[in-house]
C-alpha cells in the first residue's frame, strides 16, 4: 500500500525549532543560572543545573523552590493544592549535578552563568566542546565580555551565541539574544524560539560591548556620577529627578547600589581597556573610591546610601 508519510505535514519551521531544544544544561548555580534554570523547567524544559559544590545546589534548589511557591501564591490564590502541585511539577523538571561534562552529553543546549571571568569561561567551554553532541548550541549569559571571544575556545562558533537574561530572571520579560558574526542564522533563530518558548521577549543583539541595554544604561549611571562629582546635583536630587522627571522606577544612584557597585566598575573597567579613547567610558575616581573601600552597594550595607 501507499506509505503515509507524504501525508504528514511538516511541523511549522518554529515549532521544529522550538522543539529543538527540550533538554537544558544550566552551568552556574548562582542568582542568575537558578532563575534561568527555574524558567526553563516551568515551560516544560529538563533541566540539569551545574555547579562545582553541591552546597551550592542546595541553596539554588532552595531559591528555585522559594520563587515558585511565591509565584504559585499569586497564580494560584484561591487554589493552593493546585499551586503546590504547580511547584512540585517543575520541580521534577530540574536535576542537579556537579559534573558538568556528564550532564552536557546528550543536551540540547548549554547555558553559561559563571563567574564573569574570559579564561574561565573558555576553559568551560573548551572541555565541554569536547563531550557535547555535535548538534549541541552553547550560549553564554555574560552582560560584558563579547561572546566571540568566549566561542573562539570551541570548535562550534556556527552554534555559539549569546542568550543574556535580566535579574530577577522569572519576573524580567526581556532576552537579549546575541548573534556574532559566525553564529549561523538557524543557531540564531533557534535561541529566538526558545527564548519565546520561555514566555520572555527577545531582541536581536550584534555583539558589541554591553548589547543594547547595558550599553546605554551603564554609561548613563556612570554619566551620573560624574554629574554628582561635578558638584552639579546631589545624589538624592539626581534620583528623585530621575524617577519623576523621566519615569524611571529606581534612581541611577539607587541602581548603582542595587546592582552592585563592583559589577558596575568590572563592567566599565573592560570596556575602557577595549576603548580607551572613549569618553562614555572613562572611569570615576568615587565608584574606584567606594569600591576599594569595600562599598559595593546594598549587598555590603553602604555603596552610595546606606542599607539596613
Amino acid at each position: 500500500g501507499k506509505t503515509s508519510c507524504g501525508f504528514v505535514r511538516k511541523m511549522t519551521s518554529s515549532a521544529a525549532r522550538a522543539a529543538a531544544i527540550r533538554h537544558v544544561t544550566v552551568i552556574g548555580g548562582g542568582l542568575m543560572g537558578a532563575g534561568i534554570a527555574q524558567v526553563a523547567a516551568a515551560t516544560g524544559h529538563t533541566v540539569v543545573l551545574v555547579d562545582t559544590s553541591e552546597d551550592i545546589l542546595k541553596k539554588s534548589a532552595t531559591g528555585i523552590e522559594g520563587s515558585l511557591t511565591r509565584i504559585a501564591k499569586k497564580k494560584f490564590a484561591d487554589k493552593p493544592e493546585a499551586g503546590q502541585e504547580f511547584v512540585q511539577k517543575v520541580l521534577k523538571n530540574i536535576s542537579t549535578s556537579t559534573d558538568a561534562a556528564s550532564a552536557v552529553r546528550t543536551t540540547d543546549l548549554v547555558v553559561e552563568a559563571i563567574v564573569e571571568n574570559l579564561k574561565t569561561k573558555q576553559e568551560l567551554f573548551s572541555a565541554l566542546d569536547k563531550v557535547a553532541p555535535d548538534r549541541t548550541i552553547f550560549v553564554s549569559n555574560t552582560s560584558s565580555l563579547p561572546i566571540a571571544d568566549i566561542a573562539s575556545s570551541t570548535a562550534r562558533l556556527d552554534r555559539f551565541g549569546g542568550l543574556h537574561f535580566f535579574n530577577p530572571v522569572p519576573m524580567m520579560k526581556l532576552v537579549e539574544v546575541i548573534k556574532t558574526s559566525q553564529t549561523s542564522q538557524e543557531t540564531f533563530d533557534t535561541l529566538v524560539d526558545f527564548s519565546k518558548a520561555l514566555g520572555k521577549h527577545p531582541v536581536l543583539c550584534k555583539d558589541t560591548p554591553g548589547f543594547i541595554v547595558n550599553r546605554l544604561l551603564v554609561p548613563y549611571l556612570m554619566e551620573a556620577i560624574r554629574l554628582h562629582e561635578r558638584g552639579h546635583g546631589s545624589k538624592e536630587d539626581i534620583d528623585m529627578a530621575m524617577k519623576l522627571g523621566a519615569g524611571y522606577p529606581m534612581g541611577p544612584f539607587e541602581l548603582l547600589d542595587y546592582v552592585g557597585l563592583d559589577t558596575s566598575k568590572f563592567i566599565m573597567d573592560g570596556w575602557n581597556e577595549m576603548e580607551p579613547e572613549n569618553p562614555l567610558f572613562a572611569p570615576s575616581p568615587l565608584l574606584n573610591k567606594l569600591v576599594a573601600e569595600g562599598k559595593f552597594g546594598k549587598k555590603t550595607g553602604e555603596g552610595f546610601y546606606k542599607h539596613k
